[in-house]
């Protein structure tokens, strides 16, 4: 019998496996209709991996899209083609890393915090043409992406023991943790790559939410595993909601137009952002957007009933 729970799992993703392999896991652990992943961790990676059950696929862009925080290694003094330690090395420094003033580190550091440019790894789960730019990379025909603009929101080093140096980070999605690697490791003038990365917290799921999956396989054995999925209202924690009555939910289930009209007012601002409206029982119905064009809200997701 296939579950029909919906609905957001934190998984803690272990290193050697990809987030596709990860998602086939749980769905067969489940025994569900759909399960896909928000945000992708390489094989390297390990921690938080946001992973939407059933209808709950319908939310991934809402969480693929915030921030993230990671405690990674930097290696100094070698270069890899794909930035980190799967790769191959392409590039040593004669330089003595371990003469390398602590001072200099935390300047260089201080240097990455903002907004910066990055250029897209060419070894990356990003797409040419309908095909992932790592499958063009090893037939050795890389592509490379144009440099686009990400936000470093904080960068703390946590432990220098050179070579390495281990830090925190919190950027914005889209934030590539091997390529800001590479980049200090330019910047220092000894090269650098990734050596261990480990998701903390993303789109407000921490590592503290996240199950493994030897202990979800244990879950499923005493069919507990369901008690771990958290509903689709509350993993929408930051998102303005409104408790609908019937008439209300009636006209959303047949697709008619919602006007401001349809709501009460004295509930507060709900024309910035998006809004999930949901019943009595704090169950999801819709994700709704006003639109100032023509003062009506547009519909994102609508949940059958």
């Amino acid at each position: 019998m296939q579950c029909e729970v919906s609905g957001i799992l934190i998984v803690d993703k272990p290193a050697g496996i990809s987030s596709a392999k990860v998602v086939a896991r749980v769905k067969k652990l489940l025994n569900a209709r759909k399960v896909g992943h928000a945000g992708t961790l390489d094989p390297l990676a390990t921690g938080v991996l946001v992973c939407c059950i059933n209808r709950a696929t319908k939310l991934s862009r809402f969480f693929l899209h915030g921030e993230k925080k990671y405690e990674a290694i930097l290696h100094l003094g070698t270069e890899t083609d794909t930035q980190d330690s799967t790769g191959r090395v392409i590039r040593k420094y004669n330089n003595n890393v371990i003469e390398i003033p602590e001072k200099t580190i935390r300047s260089v550091f201080k240097r990455f915090e903002g907004t910066i440019t990055q250029l897209p790894p060419v070894y990356s789960a990003l797409k040419y043409k309908g095909i992932p730019l790592y499958k063009h990379a090893r037939k050795n025909r890389p592509v490379q992406k144009p440099a686009r603009r990400v936000s470093i929101l904080s960068l703390e080093i946590l432990e220098i023991s050179l070579p390495t140096i281990r830090f925190e980070v919190t950027c914005s999605a889209g934030t590539y943790i091997r390529t800001l690697c590479a980049d200090i490791g330019e910047a220092l003038g000894c090269g650098g790559h990734l050596k261990g990365l480990r998701r903390t917290e993303s789109s407000g799921f921490t590592i503290k939410d996240a199950a493994k999956l030897e202990a979800l396989e244990n879950s499923a054995l005493s069919k507990d595993v369901s008690g771990r999925i958290i509903g689709m209202s509350n993993a929408l924690k930051n998102m303005a909601e409104y408790v609908a009555d019937k008439r209300l939910t009636q006209k959303i289930m047949h697709g008619s137009i919602i006007t401001k009209k349809d709501f009460h007012p004295e509930k507060g601002n709900l024309e910035e952002g998006f809004i999930k409206i949901i019943d009595a029982e704090n169950s999801l119905i819709a994700i709704l957007k006003y639109s100032s064009d023509n003062e009506t809200y547009e519909y994102f997701c609508v949940f059958d009933r």
